[in-house]
């Protein structure tokens, strides 16, 4: 192997060791008294019952597909397919086990102060961080390496997207379903706190935050990486200059570094605000990271000005992600200017609260669209300007935005790093309240909570971008691998009916899913409120704390109410480009993808910071103290809806549209092959 082809299989390798190198430090500390394990375990066995569950119905259909593609389309992407779905599947499980683990960790050292809470839950989170970009990054080279050529690899986008769409929709169901009950019976009409152990529905709740977002965010990390490292392969191979193919694979393992790095400056000394050590972190791994593709730039591709052109890409794609950070953290964050105007807004009633809500969520779309756009422009015009050949400089324009796109997947370690350390806190905030540690302990895990929330929300921001931009080149890819297979070229202009049929199908499909998600969360809602409402009504013993409520019922309801609601979504980003491009050919499906990503994307912004304002809106409101007043419940009401925005509904979306995309490329050989029948 040369030295280029080492050394991304190395960086995986260095991160997987870090990563076992802080998981064992998290195992080190005590996990506290026999009260807080017992609920841990608690937590622990309702999460993995719902994976198992979940696991039985998606194993089967995975086998099952990849046999399909393996025989239609041909072995390597039936491999690569079954490489995509089972690393997709351990990333979601690598993550929940995790951040179980560190939860009941973090909640015992609230005692120790905030530093020290924080860095537990910090190194918990880090540990998912780095393993599963680390996965992504080593599938992917590995692929390449036996199968060159990326077309015959694309099975490997499908598998990724459709086990991360699963357990999104099916975490996310589930853990808003819970967190609706719990909100809804427990804080509104009984009056009694969030995570209280009196509510049958807090373990439920505390167990969602893991399947959802723990287990969904991880596998979503890790499939946005694979598509996006795909896409520029896919676009790096129609430029046909094999100097170039392995640069994509440079960019990945120049983020892994970095991301190991900034991963290592987070400490316990002297931390009075959260937010402070994880900008540094961040910032410090940008640095890293841009430093490290000029050189393997130099390196590899030499001092051309193609060359400096394909880092100039690069560049803006990891300024990108602050960018995206720092808007994203404007409209999310309590010390910003909107959510205290949510905050504000809940003196007026429930009404005022919502709408105030969906208008700064609304708003937040503006500087995200031109965010992207200047990325785009730049991106695309550097690259194209600098193409040795002016007959590709097309292919080269739309290489360099899919550089940009890679460039901030390649920082995923320390995002997801930052990402994951929110359902940690949360999970110990639930632990602390449930074991009744006091009030200053919770003061802690709700502080550090609060900062998840945001960066919550930032992450989503960041893989929302991620896919737009990545899907800008899946797109020209499926339209230069029709032109192939079909030994034609297709009128792609808006004069052609079938791409305007395809435009008005695929930005419909967005606001499809989001409505069908959303009612799947009331629905399993609905059954949660009935359960929680029962037991308080024939067990009056519970609310004074004499009688132990039925918590298992809870999670099993969760679980049986999210499994049912699984396919409705999951089928049609799989179903739509193939009945389009039988139906009406390629054109129709270029359409297709165009509309979903540009409704897709800007829908999913809304949505996510619409829930996470509404979120921070209600602890705003109690960090002022005002936990039972009239706002407060207005408030809670404003993050009940918030919930399936943000957790559900708006980071499915990111995943349908690279599935639409995935599904069109490996599948377009078969629009021909049904027409011939």
């Amino acid at each position: 192997m040369t030295p280029q082809e080492i050394l991304p299989v190395g960086a995986a390798i260095a991160s997987f060791v870090v990563a076992i190198g802080f998981a064992i430090w998290v195992s080190r500390k005590s996990p506290g008294t026999k009260e807080m394990v017992e609920i841990s375990n608690a937590v622990r066995i309702g999460a993995s019952t719902f994976l198992r569950r979940e696991m039985k119905i998606v194993i089967p259909i995975a086998i099952g597909l990849a046999v399909i593609i393996g025989a239609i389309i041909g072995y390597s992407n039936g491999i690569a397919f079954a490489v995509g779905a089972g690393l997709s599947a351990i990333s979601g499980v690598i993550a929940l086990k995790i951040t179980v683990k560190a939860a009941v960790r973090a909640a015992n050292l609230t005692s120790s102060g905030l530093g020290s809470t924080f860095v537990l839950a910090f190194r918990g989170g880090a540990t998912v961080g780095l393993i599963i970009p680390a996965m992504a990054l080593l599938a992917m080279t590995l692929l390449y390496f036996v199968f060159p050529d990326p077309i015959t690899i694309a099975g490997v986008g499908i598998g990724a997207s459709l086990i991360a769409l699963f357990i999104r929709i099916g975490g996310g169901i589930f853990t808003k379903a819970a967190d609706m009950g719990a909100d809804l019976v427990g804080k509104v009409e009984a009056n009694i706190p969030e995570d209280d152990p009196r509510n049958p529905a807090t373990i439920a709740d505390n167990v969602g935050d893991n399947v959802g977002d723990a287990a969904g965010m991880g596998s979503d990390v890790y499939e946005s990486y694979i598509i996006t490292m795909l896409a520029a392969l896919l676009i790096a191979a129609l430029i046909a200059a094999p100097e170039n193919f392995l640069y994509p694979i440079l960019i990945g393992a120049s983020g892994m570094i970095a991301s190991i790095i900034g991963v290592a400056t987070i400490n316990s000394r002297k931390i009075t605000d959260v937010m402070k050590p994880l900008n540094v972190a961040f910032y410090v791994t940008a640095a890293i990271a841009i430093s490290l593709n000029f050189v393997f730039t130099y390196l590899y591709l030499g001092q051309s000005n193609i060359a400096y052109a394909l880092f100039g890409s690069t560049v803006i794609g990891v300024i990108l992600v602050p960018v995206i950070q720092r808007i994203t953290d404007h409209y999310t964050n309590y010390k910003f200017k909107p959510v205290k105007e949510i905050a504000s807004s809940a003196k007026w009633g429930y009404a005022s609260l919502t709408l105030m809500g969906i208008t700064q969520g609304m708003r937040s779309t503006g500087p995200f669209m031109i965010a992207l756009v200047v990325a785009i422009i730049v991106s695309y015009a550097i690259a194209s300007s600098a193409s040795p050949d002016p007959s590709q400089a097309v292919l080269y324009g739309i290489f360099g935005t899919s550089l940009t796109a890679m460039a901030m997947l390649s920082l995923a370690g320390i995002v997801l790093s930052i990402d994951a350390f929110g359902p940690i806190s949360d999970n110990a905030g639930g632990i602390v309240e449930m074991t009744r540690m006091g009030e200053e302990n919770r003061k802690i895990t709700d502080q550090i909570d609060a900062v998840g929330n945001t960066t919550k929300a930032i992450t989503k921001g960041f893989a929302i971008a991620s896919a737009g931009l990545a899907a800008l080149a899946m797109i020209q890819a499926f339209q230069y691998e029709a032109a192939e297979i079909f030994h034609t070229s297709f009128d792609y202009s808006l004069s052609n009916p079938a791409v305007i049929i395809g435009l008005l199908v695929g930005g419909l499909i967005p606001f499809i899913i989001t409505g069908q998600l959303i009612s799947g969360v009331s629905r399993a809602a609905s059954k949660m409120v009935d359960e929680v409402r029962r037991q308080f009504k024939q067990e009056p013993g519970i609310l004074k704390g004499k009688v132990k409520p039925d918590y298992a019922k809870c999670v099993d309801i969760a679980t049986i109410a999210s499994l049912r609601e699984l396919w409705k979504s999951a089928s049609i980003p799989i179903i739509a480009p193939i009945v389009l491009g039988v139906i009406l050919g390629p054109p129709a499906v270029a359409g297709l993808l165009m509309g979903a990503v540009v409704t897709g994307i800007f829908l999913a912004y809304h949505l996510v910071n619409t829930g996470g304002a509404w979120d921070n809106a209600k602890k705003l409101i109690e960090m002022k103290g005002d936990r039972g007043s009239e706002e407060h419940k207005v408030a809670i009401v404003g993050d009940i809806i918030g919930d399936p925005y943000k957790d559900t509904a708006g980071p499915a979306l990111n995943t349908v549209i690279k599935l639409l995309n995935t599904v069109a490329i490996v599948f377009v050989s078969s629009f021909i092959a049904i027409l011939a029948l």
